[in-house]
């Protein structure tokens, strides 16, 4: 067994058979996924990436505008009901896109099988798609049906997600804030900030004294015992991050998130070999353990970042995290504030970190929903069963996006 990584119990279908009176009677014999559901459903607006009202054919505004079906703009719903009476919610990513996989594809792999082969049916849905997916919309798909099926596992045997992982490796999780507004987390009790850059190698030196200058301001509020990092969105190139770690050295930042594009793994092992004032993060926007294990493999981060929506689902962050833990490497899960999140950090013993979710951000019912209870810098875990999502179809339908 690797150090750090907690064993996962199997469930076995007796031991869901058995699991009364824990789980409701209607939850008990042989269940079989009913039905599964998906639903376009933005936490975010696409707003915040700027408009598609763009200058002119070079405007830089065109390789930033992200559209509908990425980051939390592009969150699906997920919902699998079972033969039994139980619902499983899951979140996942890829905006109508995704949806469109699940209906037209990986539904037909779920209708009638048995819930419990969580790991069964994540292979099959991977290798069925692995000739158009294998990264990005299929497996943010596979990502909301895989958490949703974790949810009924609890709820089936009564249990939260994270006992269903071992247990509770810390009773709370700190949160680290993401965004420029870091007197909203001072007043929050928050000890770890990580802010947004822009300034990017087309504006010179100029956007890099006023990058500069921000931080300085960040780490003078928030003093010189908190966390502060930088998320870079893949704006950067490798010069230009090597002058930037110089000019940021006195801030004195724990990790500089994706600064180079996400394929540019060449960039990130130089970044990773010559870079000591501050820790490459990377991972966000990587997919499934072979993704991960390439990542690992080119020395290309000193930080995972995946995302329990976006990577493979729980699932497949147990394996992603075996390897981080082989290999030494610190794992903070992007937005692992999430209730989704929240139960992996709590049961992999090192993960230290929640980046926020819903803290400080306009989100709707739905995101407020998928929030942990948070109170003085910290996420706390519940013992609802599965991932504790009560949803209605009256809030479904009133914050799905129409296609």
């Amino acid at each position: 067994m690797i150090a750090g990584v907690n064993p996962s119990p199997t469930i076995t279908r007796r031991a869901l058979l058995t699991a009364a009176p824990l789980a409701s009677k209607a939850a008990q014999g042989a269940q079989r996924i009913d039905s599964v559901r998906a639903w376009a459903m933005p936490l975010l607006s696409t707003a915040r990436f700027g408009t598609a009202a763009f200058k002119g054919d070079h405007d830089p505004a065109r390789s930033r505008w992200f559209g509908p079906f990425s980051q939390l703009a592009g969150s699906i719903l997920v919902e699998v009901r079972t033969t039994g009476g139980l619902v499983g919610y899951g979140l996942g990513g890829g905006g109508s896109a995704a949806v469109h996989i699940i209906e037209t594809h990986l539904r037909d792999l779920l209708l009638r099988a048995d819930p419990a082969n969580i790991e069964l049916l994540w292979e099959q849905m991977y290798n069925s798609s692995i000739f158009y997916g294998r990264k990005g919309l299929a497996i943010q798909a596979i990502s909301g049906i895989d958490l949703a099926l974790w949810d009924l596992a609890g709820k089936t045997l009564g249990q939260p997600v994270y006992k269903l992982l071992g247990g509770a490796t810390k009773e709370k999780v700190a949160v680290y804030l993401t965004g420029r507004n870091v007197q909203l987390g001072l007043d929050r009790g928050i000890r770890a900030f990580k802010l947004p850059i822009d300034c990017a190698p087309h504006e010179g030196k100029a956007g890099m004294a006023r990058a500069v200058a921000e931080l300085e301001q960040a780490r003078k509020a928030i003093g010189p015992d908190a966390q502060l990092m930088i998320d870079v969105l893949c704006r950067w190139n490798v010069p230009y991050t090597l002058e930037m770690v110089d000019r940021l050295a006195p801030t004195q930042l724990r990790f500089i998130e994706e600064p180079l594009n996400p394929d540019d793994l060449a960039g990130y092992a130089q970044l990773c070999e010559q870079v000591k004032s501050t820790r490459i993060a990377s991972g966000e926007h990587e997919y499934t353990r072979y993704g991960f294990e390439n990542l690992i493999a080119r020395r290309a981060a000193h930080i995972l970042q995946p995302d329990i929506t976006w990577s493979g689902g729980l699932t497949e962050l147990r394996k992603i995290a075996a390897l981080a833990s082989a290999h030494q490497l610190p794992l903070i899960p992007h937005r692992g504030g999430s209730v989704y999140g929240l139960h992996f950090i709590l049961a992999t013993a090192h993960c230290d970190l929640a980046e926020s979710f819903g803290v400080g951000e306009p989100g709707n019912e739905i995101m407020q929903t998928m929030s942990p209870r948070f109170a003085d810098g910290f996420l706390y875990p519940s013992d609802k069963p599965g991932f504790g999502v009560d949803l209605t179809d009256t809030l479904i339908r009133k914050h799905a996006r129409a296609r």
